[in-house]
């Protein structure tokens, strides 16, 4: 399996980014997909996440409002959409699957990605 996150970079505040998660090697549409994203220093965190059966969304609070998940089961891609970023979602993000359940514990997920680093700074 692997999950590739792409789409980080330097955005100023307010600005907005879109990342993309490519999977390979598993039936995608059976995974539910999460973001999470690790600051230095700071434990991993949920981001965002879209269940496999439903295509259900959940945020962290943190982001509600501002991040959007969305997939697309024919590309085995997921996204985040990430608008009015602030200098507090500096973090790397990595996309994360697990297979037939939906849980958004990082302890939880089976499949990890490499992830991208997202930095908002002016």
């Amino acid at each position: 399996v692997q999950l590739q996150a792409s789409g980080g970079g330097l955005v100023q505040p307010g600005g907005s980014l879109r990342l993309s998660c490519a999977a390979s090697g598993l039936t995608f549409s059976t995974h539910s997909m999460g973001w999470f994203r690790q600051a230095p220093g700071e434990e991993r965190e949920f981001v965002g996440g879209v269940s496999w059966s439903t295509g259900t969304t959940q945020y962290a609070d943190s982001v509600k409002g501002r991040f959007t998940c969305s997939r697309d089961n024919a590309k085995n891609a997921v996204y985040l959409w990430m608008n009015s970023l602030k200098p507090e979602d500096t973090a790397v993000y990595y996309c994360a699957a697990i297979r037939w359940r939906v849980t958004w514990s990082p302890e939880g997920m089976e499949y990890w990605g490499k992830g991208t680093l997202v930095t908002v700074s002016s």
